[in-house]
């Protein structure tokens, strides 16, 4: 395929979307449906407008810049990520996906070739999960794996706002049909957020799957008392019951390494005030395995632990699961479709499964779907000083702009 592909302009709208929520340390802060990320939104819309694509956008503010096929009755083939950062995020997790396939849809543009399925670029919305609770709540609404009224009634994590709310304040609040249950195929294109690929030597990976994952609320009771006056051996200290399960919780995942993954993501206490044993503590605990039985066998030991903890310290617990998912699996002729653009174009890639999660997952639910990733260095992510190199951009760039194009062209 010769498509005019350019990557030096995926590098430049790369650094220009950068610039939208900007930090001191090289990073971005653009948080879901914020005045920052609908700019973002606004800048896509009009780089997709010069590239003869038609906008649509759904009531959960999902994006979807379409180009029309040969045959505009085939089920679209569908491309892209996230525009969403971290508050503490890169440049390029997210919109490398959403600006790689913009860079291929702008090329067949400019080339007036007309593919025989319609392509159809999605910004996914809030992916990340840092201001609106779960993670890759756009997707899981879109592909019917939560309710509108689970998404549209997510509050924000600091309980300022619905995303309902918010969607309709930063104008992103649409009434479309985008079609999308019924695409041939997902794409997505990620920087890997691991150090696998860099530290082997290969320019891409072809995901096969993704990590089981299960996110937990884990709230402690215990009794508010005196820091001063309560003796030692008297109180029923929340926070500290709190700490020693979660130390039990990576005892236990440590034992599964490098497979088993613990994170504790948020600890909130009760009431937080200064001369106070806390009463309460909350914690939003992470799990992730490659094997789904395994990861509800180390929730359970899990919580046994912290049923001993909980019994010795005179305190209560309880666990309350509220995002989780099993082991994903992608697309096989979609991935080997990918490892054939590898070897045309000379590129060294490998097999990979994702311990992050994406919105790829969701889709993978309702269609065919597979994810490439290309190496960041360090693996560093999430981390203002997040950074891929052009090399790698271009690489996976070409990569996914034939999977696509030829799935587009694909006989049906």
């Amino acid at each position: 395929m010769n498509l005019p592909l350019s990557p030096d302009r995926l590098w430049d709208n790369l650094m220009a979307l950068a610039r939208i929520g900007a930090t001191p340390g090289g990073g971005n802060n653009r948080p879901a449906l914020s005045a920052l990320d609908s700019q973002a939104r606004h800048q896509l819309v009009a780089w997709g407008r010069e590239a003869g694509l038609t906008l649509k956008v759904d009531r959960f503010g999902n994006m979807a810049l379409r180009r029309e096929g040969r045959d505009p009755t085939r089920p679209p083939v569908l491309v892209g990520s996230h525009l969403d950062t971290q508050p503490t995020g890169g440049k390029f997790d997210g919109p490398y996906g959403v600006l790689a396939g913009l860079e291929i849809l702008r090329a067949l543009h400019e080339a007036g070739t007309v593919t025989e399925a319609p392509i159809v670029l999605v910004n996914w919305t809030s992916e990340e999960g840092c201001r609106f609770s779960p993670s890759m709540i756009g997707a899981a609404a879109a592909m019917g794996v939560i309710t509108p009224e689970q998404a549209l009634n997510a509050p924000a994590l600091d309980d300022a706002e619905r995303l309902g709310d918010a969607l309709t304040q930063q104008g992103w609040a649409g009434t479309d049909d985008l079609g999308l249950l019924g695409a041939a195929a997902y794409f997505e294109a990620h920087i890997e957020q691991g150090p696998i690929l860099e530290a082997e030597g290969f320019d891409i990976g072809v995901v096969t799957g993704g990590f089981a994952t299960e996110r937990a609320l884990v709230t402690v009771i215990g009794k508010d008392g005196h820091a001063g006056s309560t003796p030692m051996p008297m109180r029923q200290d929340a926070l500290l019951a709190a700490a020693e399960m979660a130390v039990a919780a990576e005892r236990i995942l440590l034992a599964r390494a490098p497979e088993g993954r613990f994170t504790v993501c948020r600890f909130l206490v009760t009431p937080g005030a200064d001369g106070v044993v806390s009463g309460e503590a909350r914690m939003a605990m992470d799990f992730r395995h490659p094997e789904t039985a395994v990861l509800e066998a180390l929730w359970a030991e899990a919580d046994a632990a912290f049923a001993e903890i909980a019994l010795r310290r005179r305190v209560q617990v309880a666990r309350e699961a509220y995002w989780r998912f099993p082991r994903v699996a992608f697309n096989p002729a979609l991935a080997e479709r990918l490892r054939v653009a590898a070897r045309r174009h000379g590129v060294s890639q490998r097999d990979i499964l994702s311990g992050a999660g994406h919105d790829a997952y969701h889709a993978a639910a309702r269609m065919p779907a597979v994810m490439l990733f290309i190496p960041c260095h360090g693996g560093v992510s999430h981390h203002p000083s997040e950074s891929i190199s052009r090399e790698w951009a271009e690489q996976g760039l070409r990569v996914l702009a034939d999977a696509v194009v030829e799935t587009a062209n694909a006989k049906v």
